[in-house]
C-alpha cells in the first residue's frame, strides 16, 4: 500500500471477497489504530484524526456494504482521498454523538457554524480548521451538521515544533454555545506525527 503517495487508487482496492477474508483483521487494527487518533472535546465531541489506513478501510467498507462496483469507487475515492492528510496538514472527522434524540436536535439548533470555531494550538501558534469544501455543514436556519471534515494546514515551523515535541498542542472549540478544549497527550502527538512528510 503506497502510503506515500497520499492517496488510494484503483489498484489498492480489493476485490470484496478478498477483503472479506481479512476484514476481522483490518478492523482490529483500525481499533488499535483509533486508541492513538480520537480525542474527545467537551461531553458530546469525538474527534478522529484520519490517515491513508483509515480512508482506505472506510472506502473498502463502503463498497462491502452498497457492493455499487467501478462505478461506486469512483465516487468513493473521490470523497475520501481529499481526507489523507497532503503532508502537511492534519486532517479529522468531527461527530457530534448525542444519543437523546431530542436533545441532539435542540444542541445541533444551537451549534450552526461550529466548523469556523474549531482550531488546533501548537504551542501557542493557533491553527483554524479549514472545512472539507464537499458539502455546507451548517444549514441556514442555523442547525449543524452531526459529522464535520476538518483539515488543518500547518507552516514548516508549526510541523518542526510539532515533531519536535516543543510545546503543548491543544484541540480547540471556541463556539459560543460550546466551547471547550482538550489537550492532545504524547502518545497521539507521536502517531500524528507519521501524517507529516
Amino acid at each position: 500500500m503506497p502510503h506515500d503517495a497520499r492517496i488510494i487508487t484503483r489498484e489498492d482496492i480489493m476485490d470484496l471477497g478478498t477483503y472479506e477474508t481479512i476484514r476481522p483483521l483490518k478492523r482490529e487494527e483500525a481499533l488499535l489504530r483509533k486508541r492513538f487518533r480520537r480525542v474527545s472535546v467537551g461531553p458530546h465531541i469525538t474527534v478522529t484524526f484520519e490517515n491513508w489506513d483509515s480512508m482506505w478501510l472506510q472506502v473498502q467498507e463502503m463498497l462491502r456494504i452498497e457492493k455499487g462496483g467501478e462505478e461506486q469507487l469512483v465516487d468513493e475515492l473521490a470523497a475520501y482521498n481529499p481526507m489523507i492528510p497532503n503532508g502537511r496538514e492534519l486532517t479529522c472527522t468531527l461527530m457530534i454523538e448525542i444519543d437523546d434524540p431530542v436533545i441532539r436536535a435542540h444542541t445541533l439548533g444551537r451549534l450552526g457554524g461550529i466548523e469556523d470555531h474549531i482550531y488546533l494550538s501548537v504551542a501557542g501558534e493557533r491553527i483554524d480548521a479549514v472545512p472539507e469544501g464537499d458539502v455546507e455543514r451548517s444549514r441556514a436556519d442555523g442547525k449543524a451538521s452531526s459529522v464535520h471534515f476538518l483539515h488543518f494546514p500547518f507552516s514548516d515551523a508549526q510541523v518542526a515544533t510539532w515533531q519536535g515535541g516543543e510545546g503543548q498542542i491543544l484541540f480547540g472549540i471556541d463556539h459560543p454555545h460550546y466551547g471547550h478544549m482538550a489537550m492532545i497527550g504524547e502518545e497521539i502527538r507521536r502517531e500524528l506525527a507519521r501524517d507529516f512528510a
